[in-house]
């Protein structure tokens, strides 16, 4: 995987799920107590991960596919053998 490949997807998958947490801490009252200063987690907080979540999924899924990496892995499917009811 390209090295931009993985840290853009690394950084992604980190600050989506902070912005996640940090709703959910607003939800209930609580504080949120991660740390998201600097430059690279103010670009993700504030820009990222706000224009991630208004993109329609079939943007979203043409840009995830495009990127080179692990989730473009295509799985065969696997030959269902019934063996009966379950009881």
């Amino acid at each position: 995987m390209p090295k931009f490949s993985s840290w853009l997807r690394k950084n992604a998958e980190s600050y989506l799920l902070l912005a996640a947490q940090r709703d959910v801490a607003r939800t209930h009252d609580r504080p949120f107590l991660a740390s998201t200063k600097g430059l690279k987690g103010m670009f993700f907080m504030k820009l990222f991960v706000p224009i991630y979540r208004v993109l329609p999924w079939k943007l979203r899924a043409f840009v995830l596919h495009a990127m080179p990496g692990s989730h473009r892995q295509t799985w065969t499917a696997r030959e269902r053998i019934s063996k009966g009811p379950a009881i």
